[in-house]
């Protein structure tokens, strides 16, 4: 526990430190060396609870994805023994090697807690995913801990996060500011996720919406 919170600890300083200095923030341009790939809608394939039309758990309007669930909702399928969820998955650039980056506008209204609103899936079993961004309390964590960014709640926000395969590596950018770095799980394929998955100890209603998505691709790999 205490190793835990010294972890969480040295996260919040360091994301305060750089929020204070307009200089790290503005000077960090991450798509330096990746090339954006073209996205349309047959690349959003849509996660939801199987006994609801897609319109019960997600809407789009002027640009913003908004997914939401509740935890009483049904899994994905009706023998499935995972939690509900709404969520997008991008087709198309399923990976297994290179560099890859995620960025998306990002918004949590206040109250949504215990839920994974960004992914990046595949993994040497018995893991299922190579990286989780979830919110409890207020709070962005890599998975349960540690800490990520404190006070997210009810404001649009980055989030970047880049997957070197090779390196077994994952960075995760808030707002410019890498704010986080792990070693990768393994897995043969990979490709990202983003909405409302829920987790352990949810609220009853979890929602996240999203806007600006983009999927780049290192241009040296």
């Amino acid at each position: 526990m205490g190793t835990l919170y010294q972890i969480a600890l040295l996260n919040m300083v360091l994301y305060v430190s750089l929020m204070m200095n307009p200089t790290n923030t503005s000077s960090m341009d991450l798509t330096l060396g990746f090339t954006e790939l073209p996205l349309n809608t047959t690349n959003f394939d849509h996660h939801k609870p199987y006994d609801l039309p897609v319109t019960e758990r997600y809407s789009f309007t002027d640009g913003v994805h908004k997914l939401w669930v509740y935890s009483t909702d049904k899994p994905l399928s009706q023998n499935s023994t995972t939690r509900p969820r709404s969520e997008i998955r991008i087709r198309g650039y399923d990976y297994s090697s290179g560099v890859w980056q995620f960025e998306g506008q990002g918004f949590v209204p206040n109250g949504t807690s215990g839920v994974c609103i960004m992914q990046v899936f595949g993994a040497d079993p018995p893991r299922a995913t190579t990286l989780m961004v979830r919110a409890y309390n207020d709070s962005l964590k890599y998975y349960e801990a540690p800490i990520l960014v404190p006070n997210i709640w009810g404001r649009w926000f980055q989030l970047n996060v880049i997957h070197d395969v090779e390196a077994s590596n994952v960075k995760v950018y808030f707002d410019r500011v890498q704010v986080y770095e792990a070693t990768g799980h393994g897995g043969y394929s990979h490709y990202f996720k983003f909405g409302v998955y829920t987790q352990n100890d949810p609220s009853y209603y979890m929602e996240s919406q999203w806007k600006g998505i983009k999927v780049l691709k290192n241009v040296h790999e």
